[in-house]
């Protein structure tokens, strides 16, 4: 019985080259054909029997899905490749063997944790709006905060004319005109924490991400990675799913 036809972008997630979103974009550009055909948004295709050419190349047969942990340093931009020649996470990774791609962005001054994957379904739910996955940071900011300004953080802040989700915030160290906090997002707008910071008036010295749902950074050095073991995936998978919205808390120890 032959296969059900699937739309071409998620056979391109699915693969590893791409993101859905940026096989969209592919597909919309004309770079992505089928059977010698140039495909349009909403084409689909059978990926075992179709001839699929990505960007000039055939589409590379199934892998096994892949899971890492990377602790990216500051100075790398989220992308696997640059046409300004700036240093990418691609060449953190040079020893993996299958071609994977990030999961969500941290910004080129930011650090820590970020998954990169070859699986598209796994990528899409972890960054989903609907399943508000959390993301942790540590942040150091000068000079201080008041509770107020913890507070506008939790409760939503009008950032570009919409307002940010609800978030976890508390002070972890606090000393004269240096302050780090740890927060939580369950929302993944781009620069969301520099953002806030600035309109809050405080200025980010350091943003370190520490941890995306349970899978924590842990001790893994800069410009490291390793591979998620089976039981961080699955907790992964699990915790990809709608949330409640967060609840507040206030100032309280690094605990």
């Amino acid at each position: 019985m032959p296969q059900e036809k699937i739309r071409l972008q998620k056979i391109i997630a699915d693969r590893g080259l791409a993101s859905r979103r940026k096989a969209e974009e592919w597909i919309a550009a004309g770079e992505v054909s089928v059977n010698g055909e140039t495909a349009q948004l909403g084409d689909k295709a059978d990926p075992d029997t179709d001839r699929i050419i990505v960007r000039g190349k055939p589409l590379a047969a199934a892998q096994g899905n892949v899971y890492l942990m990377l602790h990216k340093p500051r100075g790398y931009i989220t992308t696997m490749s640059d046409e300004r020649d700036r240093k990418c996470v691609a060449e953190l990774i040079p020893d993996v063997e299958q071609r994977v791609y990030p999961v969500g962005r941290l910004d080129k001054d930011s650090e820590g944790l970020l998954l990169m994957t070859n699986d598209g379904n796994f990528a899409n739910a972890m960054l989903h709006p609907a399943r508000h996955v959390p993301k942790t940071y540590r942040v150091t900011v000068h000079p201080g905060v008041t509770d107020e300004q913890l507070a506008q953080m939790e409760t939503g802040m009008v950032i570009d004319g919409r307002k940010t989700a609800p978030a976890r915030v508390r002070v972890l160290t606090e000393e004269k005109g240096r302050v780090v906090l740890e927060i939580v997002l369950y929302e993944g707008r781009n620069r969301q924490i520099r953002n806030m910071c600035e309109q809050l008036g405080l200025e980010v010295a350091r943003l370190r991400r520490i941890a995306m749902g349970s899978v924590r950074l842990g001790m893994l050095p800069p410009g490291k990675w390793r591979e998620l073991t089976p039981e961080e995936v699955r907790r992964l998978k699990e915790e990809a799913k709608p949330k409640d919205k967060p609840h507040k808390k206030r100032r309280g120890s690094a605990g």
